[in-house]
């Protein structure tokens, strides 16, 4: 049984200003992303340009948090936020959905490439390539702040999470997540980027891909204190991840079928 480490969550410490290691963990993910795509499009694997690129990081960073946070409040404590409303904007007190996330980023994709007179799809597939890493990035901020911790556990590698408020070991799920839906989506997602694919394919291959690794890793993962687990014994974020699976089988045989007409 290993005890969670001790890690301060204010990285720097300026006078009155705390920089967190979370909101360094955004900073890091979306650094990432423009680096990635800067590479993909200096090497011809879009029709995107810089400017393009600049766009979706800036209104990139806005619809995560707008969208992740709405996402949260629809899905998983209506209730509670229909009585306060209020607490809708105190986002300093957690509370982010991934699902809520990746719906405002398919509203800002679908204004851009209205903007820019680009299909929906071309412009999804070059994002596809750039969300993984940051991901990945996202989990290890949810593993320094002691968050989201896994389901007890007996295996060797079982921590001790003080927030949990237990003293039960626990799977580190924020670190299988890290290297499921981070690491291993990317090296999926990347590989499969790299050769001409029917335009939409890269988007079907993240969507079943996410959809997978996390419906797999949500195992492992503590269900929601408020919620716990649904029907058929499955929490909230398998139940959200099934449509994106079923969406993107779909996606992806349709592109075939129109690739062979």
């Amino acid at each position: 049984m290993l005890q969670f480490p001790t890690i301060d969550p204010v990285a720097i410490r300026l006078g009155p200003l705390a920089i967190h290691w979370y909101g360094l963990m955004y900073l890091v993910a979306f650094g990432s992303a423009w680096l990635l795509g800067r590479w993909r499009i200096s090497h011809h694997k879009t029709t995107l340009n810089a400017r393009d690129l600049e766009d979706i990081i800036f209104y990139g960073v806005l619809s995560v948090v707008l969208g992740g946070r709405l996402g949260y409040v629809l899905f998983y404590k209506p209730v509670y936020y229909l009585s306060h409303p209020l607490e809708v904007f105190y986002v300093w007190e957690g509370g982010m959905s991934f699902h809520g996330g990746l719906l405002g980023v398919l509203v800002m994709m679908f204004l851009l490439a209205r903007a820019r007179g680009y299909t929906f799809f071309l412009v999804a597939d070059f994002v596809a390539t750039l969300i993984p890493l940051g991901l990945a990035v996202g989990r290890l901020g949810n593993f320094i702040n002691g968050e989201l911790w896994g389901r007890p556990s007996e295996v060797p590698w079982a921590m001790v999470f003080p927030q949990s408020g237990d003293g039960l070991a626990r799977h580190p799920s924020q670190l299988y997540q890290f290297g499921l839906e981070g690491l291993a989506l990317f090296a999926l997602v990347w590989w499969f980027a790299n050769k001409t694919r029917p335009t939409g394919q890269i988007s079907a291959v993240f969507l079943i891909g996410y959809g997978t690794l996390r419906f797999a890793a949500e195992f492992a993962r503590e269900p929601d204190s408020f919620l716990g687990l649904l029907s058929l014994g499955l929490s909230m974020g398998q139940w959200l991840c099934l449509p994106m699976i079923g969406a993107g089988v779909l996606l992806f045989f349709w592109t075939r079928r129109k690739q062979s007409r």
